[in-house]
């Protein structure tokens, strides 16, 4: 894979979903369909609303300075819409597949307010800055970016964090890339956030993408990680995320035993180890993991919130295309929402929806 090429992978997200008449967290294990996004028409100056699986399986195509580009024949009309993928320069250069993938990458980043990207390949940042115009470009809010450095024990194996997160939301008030290099193939880059619209205002995120043939000594290495980052922020309300690897032959029963974060009582997995985290008929492996440290994080949690989201389902997608795109399924988990904000709703973390994007940067 060269580097005008990007892999995104383990999406971590905090999003707003729906919420009650009286912005109270939802508590359900099954969260409810997604509201229709209001795009901008722009042959109407109004908004119109598009069913967001309408959006993605309708033929997608590529042209300079679009996203979202109306057709000039009869389906303008209806208010139906072509979905277009933002080239810098060439037209008509992207497959039809890779249009689809970006659109549904798009689609699920917009629905977040922190999206974490893993097994990013993006060295010069220019795959991470069209993402991200896309989304400015896609709905109402804002995104930023904040990306590690390219992490990795090869040049072929090289791999950064990103994080994607709404401006009007959430802010960042720290970062800290973790520096030993013999714990881990790939270093936690570690961000603290806070946000006005969650019960807990100030919280720290721990992403680790393990290497397989590692994954219990990697996973148990995030106990020092937290030792570190919480005596840097004087806080202890951290979440810890992302493709451990931690199942299956990779992490058995008797191997978690040696896990700190499994077997210290003060951390807590949203995520069980029956839970299957990946796409394939093949495979029933719950990888993906959400684990949090203390009651007081854990009481933030909308109860029995964290689940897989069924990305394949949501698109009505068939389980070939959808391995095209992913081959995890999202986990989620809802934080609950500020008491003094009678309009705040919860946030949602979406994990590992891997989209390998072919010839994104081809026309950059």
């Amino acid at each position: 894979m060269n580097d005008r090429e990007i892999t995104w992978t383990d999406i971590l997200c905090l999003f707003s979903p729906p919420q009650s008449n009286h912005g109270v967290a939802l508590s359900s294990s099954s969260s409810p369909p997604p509201p229709p996004l209001l795009l901008p028409h722009p042959l109407r100056g109004r908004s119109q609303k598009v069913r967001v699986q309408d959006l993605c399986l309708q033929r997608a195509e590529v042209q300079h300075g679009e996203i979202f580009k109306p057709e000039t024949d009869a389906h303008a009309a209806t208010g139906r819409t072509h979905t277009h993928t933002h080239t810098h320069t060439h037209t008509n250069t992207h497959t039809h597949t890779d249009a689809l993938s970006i659109c549904f990458c798009v689609q699920i980043v917009s629905r977040c307010d922190i999206t974490l990207l893993q097994e990013v390949m993006d060295p010069d940042g220019k795959a991470v800055k069209a993402l991200v115009n896309s989304l400015n470009r896609y709905n109402r809010y804002q995104y930023k970016s904040l990306s590690s450095k390219s992490l990795g024990n090869s040049p072929s194996n090289m791999q950064q964090y990103v994080f994607i997160y709404r401006v009007e939301t959430v802010s960042v008030t720290g970062q800290h890339q973790y520096q030993k290099k013999q714990s881990f193939v790939r270093e936690p880059f570690v961000v603290a956030f806070q946000s006005n619209r969650t019960a807990i205002k100030k919280f720290i995120l721990v992403p680790l993408h393990t290497e397989p043939s590692k994954a219990v000594q990697e996973i148990d290495q995030l106990y020092d990680v937290f030792e570190e980052v919480s005596k840097k922020w004087n806080n202890k309300n951290v979440m810890f995320l992302g493709d451990f690897h931690a199942g299956c032959s990779y992490v058995t029963r008797a191997t978690k035993k040696k896990i700190r974060l499994f077997s210290n009582p003060k951390f807590f997995s949203l995520i069980g180890d029956k839970v299957d985290t990946t796409v394939s008929d093949d495979t029933h492996c719950a990888y993906d993991r959400i684990i949090v440290h203390g009651e007081a994080m854990l009481k933030t949690i909308t109860p029995f919130s964290a689940n897989v989201f069924s990305y394949h389902k949501e698109f009505k997608l068939s389980k070939r295309r959808a391995l095209e795109l992913s081959d995890h399924l999202p986990v989620e988990v809802r934080l609950k929402s500020s008491a003094l904000l009678l309009q705040a709703t919860p946030l949602l973390i979406l994990l590992s929806v891997s989209a390998i994007v072919q010839s994104f940067l081809s026309a950059l």
